[in-house]
């Protein structure tokens, strides 16, 4: 049985995204228990995103979606700052990659979806 200090596992998901559902789909066929964040519906704080930076281990440019629309109505570019870029993230979440697994200390992108398998094995 885990005890109050077990690693809790959290997918970022958008289930509109097909890699998001595969990613869900690997740790289902697995019986991972996980909670399933939505984050368009339940967005992440700055904190929070300033959080899953670190945890990623990764600047934000290399985890936003510079394809949405929002990325340019943020009037965000190449030169934005990591910072500019979370605050971003915060007010307008389409713009965070997809899907994101979160365990403990570390995060993956699940692209492809494969790769939330790193996090669980």
């Amino acid at each position: 049985m885990a005890g109050p200090h077990a690693e809790e596992i959290t997918l970022l998901h958008n289930p509109r995204c097909s890699k998001s559902r595969a990613a869900k789909a690997l740790l289902e066929e697995r019986a991972v228990a996980f909670r399933e964040r939505r984050y368009l519906d339940e967005p992440l704080s700055l904190d929070e995103l300033r959080d899953l930076a670190r945890r990623l281990r990764r600047a934000a440019r290399e985890w936003v979606r510079r394809g949405e629309a929002e990325y340019q109505v943020a009037k965000l570019d190449a030169e934005s700052d990591d910072e500019t870029l979370l605050k971003a993230m915060a007010r307008f979440p389409i713009l965070i990659e997809r899907p994101i697994l979160i365990r403990g200390p570390r995060a993956v992108i699940g692209r492809p979806p494969e790769e939330v398998l790193t996090l669980i094995e």
